[in-house]
């Protein structure tokens, strides 16, 4: 195994801990991967994110071949799909936060921009989100939805299900995630309220100074 495998997975099992402990994940809910130069490590299927064993993380190849590690989560046809269209992604986090969650049952919310321009930070950590049609847990027809989506969205929601979010780095990418957990919060909260949301020239300048963080 080289250091980089080594220290990546136990950041992965530190961070996954981290989001356990905070809420953002109950019970075997939730699902994290990195992608590795020679392949993609993914929490293991049927885990608690507070109890990942470093040792235990799946690896598999980058065409889904299991090589080591407990078998990967049921949900690696995301997860894939995600790697596969978005080339600059270097870790996915799925999870079952409460109010992303929320966010995804609800009628009314646009699917091509489902989370606005509430917060600059949502804006800077997050960007657009997309709403992805319901298929149940672990279907590989959720990669193909991820698919038709062509890299367009970094994060989704997936309906009535929860929020896939990627980012550069696994950091940035539980950053982001925890960053659209609580904008939902708010968006609900906010719900059938007359709301004001950033401009359109608000978020471009947060576009070009800052870009996606």
């Amino acid at each position: 195994m080289s250091s980089e495998e080594g220290d990546l997975r136990k950041q992965m099992a530190k961070l996954c801990r981290s989001l356990f402990e905070r809420g953002f994940s109950v019970g075997t809910a939730g699902n994290v991967s990195a992608r590795l130069s020679d392949g993609i490590l993914m929490t293991p299927t049927n885990a608690t994110l507070g109890d990942i064993d470093p040792d235990r993380i799946a690896k598999i190849t980058l065409d889904g071949r299991h090589i080591a590690g407990d078998n990967p989560t049921k949900e690696v046809f995301l997860h894939q799909a995600f790697y596969e269209t978005r080339l600059d992604a270097g870790a996915v986090v799925h999870l079952h936060s409460t109010w992303a969650t929320a966010l995804s049952c609800l009628k009314d919310i646009n699917p091509l921009d489902c989370v606005p321009p509430l917060t600059p930070y949502v804006v800077m950590r997050v960007g657009p989100v997309g709403l992805v049609p319901y298929v149940k847990p672990g279907d590989p027809r959720a990669g193909d939805l991820i698919r038709a989506l062509e890299g367009r969205y970094a994060a989704v929601l997936l309906a009535n299900h929860g929020p896939v979010v990627s980012g550069k780095t696994l950091f940035s990418a539980v950053c982001a995630a925890e960053e659209l957990e609580e904008t939902a919060k708010l968006l609900v909260a906010l719900h059938a309220l007359p709301t004001r949301y950033l401009t359109a020239a608000q978020v471009d300048e947060l576009n070009t100074t800052f870009g996606r963080i």
